[in-house]
């Protein structure tokens, strides 16, 4: 059995449902606790780019983490990964960003890598850490307006639809990554495309801290 427990920390309330689902299939036996940060999605957007306030405001949360005795950290907000690979520099455990397992996946099945995304300002996050990850790559990366306000208005199966109508768009890649945790509901509406494999954050974090916690 399991003593690994993981801190998860959220920007969105909208995430939490999706992680817990995604360890309760695939690793039940860790044990999670939540903190939240939700100022952080309003704070991001009214400064206009990751600054050195977010570096330390990530800081502080991996450091209460760290002193809870966990494990490893999960972030479930995609839009901050500059802050966080600043923030988790020295840090002993493993600090995960929220996109980075899906990333490497992704890298895994081709060079044609498409991104959804559901809040605006993860798209510039997302871009980074893609082409941090690897060269010669064609990337697309395309946000989603309206789909993350009808989620949080209780209209899952609009916001399921607005993403499901974006991916048809983009058939033409190897891996589609959904970059929001919120979004692993809309995968089921996404249709098949021979070729290409649709990719959800929540799984492949999960897959990949079980990976190097239990080997």
């Amino acid at each position: 059995m399991s003593g690994h427990f993981i801190q998860l920390i959220h920007a969105v309330t909208a995430a939490k449902a999706p992680i817990h689902n995604a360890f309760d299939r695939l690793w039940p036996v860790a044990r999670v606790e939540d903190i939240e940060d939700l100022s952080l999605p309003g704070d991001l957007a009214a400064a206009g780019s990751l600054t050195d306030v977010f570096t330390d405001r990530m800081t502080g949360l991996i450091e209460h983490g760290v002193r809870a005795g966990a494990s490893a950290v999960l972030f479930t907000c995609s839009a901050f990964g500059s802050a966080i690979d600043a923030a988790k520099q020295g840090v002993t455990i493993p600090v995960l960003k929220p996109d980075e397992a899906m990333i490497e996946r992704a890298l895994s099945l081709g060079a044609r890598i498409g991104g959804l995304a559901t809040f605006e300002p993860t798209i510039a996050s997302l871009s980074a850490e893609i082409a941090a990850a690897g060269t010669s790559l064609d990337v697309t990366l395309r946000y989603v307006p309206g789909a993350l306000d009808a989620l949080n208005d209780g209209r899952e199966n609009d916001h399921n639809a607005m993403i499901a109508q974006a991916a048809a768009a983009m058939p033409d890649v190897d891996a589609l990554l959904l970059a929001q945790f919120s979004m692993i509901g809309a995968k089921q509406a996404i249709a098949d495309v021979p070729g290409r494999t649709v990719l959800t954050a929540p799984d492949e974090a999960v897959r990949k801290l079980k990976g190097l916690l239990e080997g």
